[in-house]
């Protein structure tokens, strides 16, 4: 049967990325507490093509997607990329997952359980033989307005936001970690199932913690400063005022290396 894809191309024009997206897959991720967690990512995989190739075979990505363990995690995204780079004969390889991701959190006060989704990426390339890796989580919090609460007689407007933390690690980091951390920026960290006193309580800590957005992110930045395992960060929070027909952000970006 003749094979397209293998035959030569006089344009040259090399691809950057050429491949397949918004795949559904069912994978399994590290969880802290229970071992492992089953989810559904949405899945990105691609690799560079020579000039003098026609086309790849899209086929083979997804033969080597069902061929990963489904266990996906920090230590073994550059073998799936590896194995990429070799089935397709490709230098480049880039594979990309989107998945959320579900934590059980439990009220300050009663203690009652609920589940709260945070969302995570793994953007994982390799170029040559210089492989990278970025995991980013964006987890829900809580900020409550510092000039809101000065010029007000009573109350102080605040809000929903999302913290969120990208990273270049040097050795595995759970994912809880860093939800914890996204918890500790905020005025007050976000709960799925809160009972009344758990309310009162979630109320009065934000408004004895009011925080900008530049607040938060600078607390995130230290976080991500003082962990050894933190190559590389991008962090920033995003508040979806309440009072205000806008969010406001801000954004840190350091490398440590």
């Amino acid at each position: 049967m003749r094979d397209v894809q293998n035959e030569r191309d006089d344009r040259n024009m090399a691809i950057d990325r050429v491949g397949v997206s918004d795949i559904s897959w069912p994978i399994s991720v590290p969880d802290r507490t229970n071992g492992t967690q089953e989810t559904v990512a949405r899945v990105s995989l691609s690799v560079s093509l020579p000039r003098d190739y026609r086309g790849t075979h899209m086929s083979r990505f997804i033969e080597l997607l069902g061929a990963q363990e489904r266990r996906v995690t920090f230590h073994n995204m550059e073998g799936l990329l590896l194995n990429l780079q070799q089935r397709l004969d490709a230098r480049d390889a880039h594979a990309l997952f989107d998945f959320p991701y579900f934590i059980t959190k439990a009220a300050p006060v009663s203690g009652a359980q609920g589940r709260m989704r945070c969302d995570v990426q793994f953007d994982a390339a390799l170029r040559g033989e210089l492989f990278d890796l970025i995991t980013t989580v964006v987890v829900p919090v809580q900020t409550l307005c510092p000039c809101s609460k000065e010029i007000s007689e009573f109350g102080a407007h605040n809000q929903r936001a999302h913290a969120s933390i990208s990273v270049r690690l040097s050795n595995f980091v759970w994912l809880e970690e860093f939800i914890q951390m996204a918890d500790d920026c905020a005025s007050a960290p976000v709960y799925s199932l809160l009972k009344r006193e758990d309310e009162k309580y979630v109320t009065e800590r934000a408004y004895s913690n009011p925080r900008f957005v530049e607040d938060s992110v600078r607390e995130l930045a230290l976080a991500m400063q003082a962990d050894e395992r933190v190559l590389w960060y991008r962090v920033s929070v995003a508040s979806h005022e309440s009072i205000h027909n806008h969010d406001a952000f801000a954004v840190i970006e350091r490398d440590k290396r």
